[in-house]
């Protein structure tokens, strides 16, 4: 007999495996020495050892359903309870027994990872109804149309939650989505009214801006063709692609007249150019004339300078004020020269003039004699006041006697 502190092999192959209820027959060993017996019997041991070990890791580890695991031990037990093996089955056992308390952790585990879980998912969902309705009353529409659909493609991601929780989130994220929508509509469609508005105006400007194009009326055309783009700028946008083709009719016809203007402009500049010409050679006769000396002549002249002035034409206007000043220079003479000699021709002006220098002349002859009066007085004051009075009259006196010699010229 061949005996081990686990079991043992009687002389006729039976194998005993002890425990402590006593001993319990595990087989029969016929092939072979008892101490092979045994030695096969300890190796299902072993594999009964490294698979208990394995379930204890994972159950360590955390990576096992508390329920499969439950199950995974109820199969070691029984396989140990009944297993064809030699070994230290009952501390195998106990080993298993440890295991449910580790189960039972992890139960508990579970349940409050299962909480967390559904704490984290109901806070994920609130934060996207958060979120949804905060973008509820948003006018940007096509970024906020685009993030509530990434919103409702988190929300079917998220995971579930309590059905009461989940159902009040929804009803919220889906109000908010409702009333955004709405707005947009809303928004939508005001702006394809306005848009048709739009059109209808600026459709009736291209109409009168058409209507312009052949005109020659060039200032107050071109002052039409202002107020149409006023009217255009202010009426809004019509859809993108009748917006294009009206601006493009309306800018054609437009085009239009400005270019018949500016060639028309070009060719009045290059006759304006001719008549400045024309002008110099007026201006420089005219300037000849001066200073007057023969008045009737010089006016004669003018008058023929200033009729071929007039046929001559325009200039161009940043010469106007330059060429018109030369003969406004000549023109201010003339009519200067005209009131002089009227004024030295004039009889009533003529005789206040000579009225002023008899009553200075008769004036000095008091004042002469009033000195004289004084001196013979030996009256210091009343002579120094006769005198500085003859002093002033005859300086009045001059100037007196000064307009009159105009008079005689």
């Amino acid at each position: 007999m061949t005996d081990q502190p686990w079991g043992r092999v009687e002389e006729d192959g039976t194998v005993y495996v002890r425990t402590a209820d006593g001993e319990r027959i595990v087989g029969s060993w016929q092939a072979g020495s008892p101490d092979e017996a045994l030695s096969f019997y300890q190796r299902r041991f072993e594999g009964l050892v490294v698979e208990t070990s394995l379930l204890e890791k994972r159950l360590k580890a955390g990576g096992v359903d508390p329920e499969s695991a439950m199950a995974s031990i109820g199969r070691m037990r029984a396989q140990v309870a009944d297993a064809a093996a030699v070994g230290d089955l009952e501390g195998l056992a106990r080993r298993l027994d440890a295991m449910v308390a580790l189960v039972d952790e992890r139960r508990e585990a579970v349940v409050e990872e299962r909480k967390a879980a559904k704490a984290e998912a109901l806070a994920a969902r609130e934060a996207i109804a958060i979120e949804a309705e905060a973008l509820s009353t948003s006018t940007a529409w096509k970024a906020s149309g685009d993030r509530f659909r990434v919103l409702l493609d988190e929300w079917k991601a998220a995971p579930r939650v309590d059905r009461a929780p989940e159902q009040q989130l929804w009803k919220r994220f889906s109000t908010a989505r409702t009333s955004f929508d709405r707005s947009r509509r809303a928004h939508f469609a005001a702006l394809d009214a306005e848009r048709g508005s739009a059109k209808e105006v600026k459709a009736t400007l291209v109409q009168q801006a058409e209507a312009l194009a052949e005109s020659s009326e060039w200032v107050e055309t071109s002052r039409r063709y202002r107020d149409l783009m006023t009217q255009w700028k202010v009426a809004g946008r019509a859809g993108k692609g009748d917006d294009d083709v009206l601006w493009n009719r309306f800018k054609a016809a437009q085009d239009g007249f400005f270019s018949r203007r500016n060639a028309q402009a070009a060719q009045q500049d290059e006759e304006d150019r001719a008549n400045l010409v024309v002008k110099e050679q007026l201006a420089d006769q005219a300037e000849s004339l001066l200073p007057i000396t023969a008045l009737d002549s010089a006016k004669a002249a003018l008058r023929d300078i200033s009729r071929r002035w007039e046929a001559a034409g325009h200039v161009p206007r940043e010469d106007r004020p330059r060429i018109e000043g030369r003969l406004k220079k000549v023109e201010d003479a003339v009519r200067q020269a005209e009131q002089d000699q009227w004024r030295r021709s004039d009889p009533a002006a003529k005789a206040r003039a000579q009225s002023a220098v008899d009553q200075l002349e008769a004036a000095i002859v008091k004042l002469e004699v009033k000195l004289a009066k004084a001196e013979s007085a030996e009256s210091t004051k009343a002579a120094d006041d006769a005198r500085e009075s003859i002093a002033a009259r005859r300086e009045w006196l001059a100037q007196a006697q000064a307009a009159l010699d105009e008079f005689s010229r």
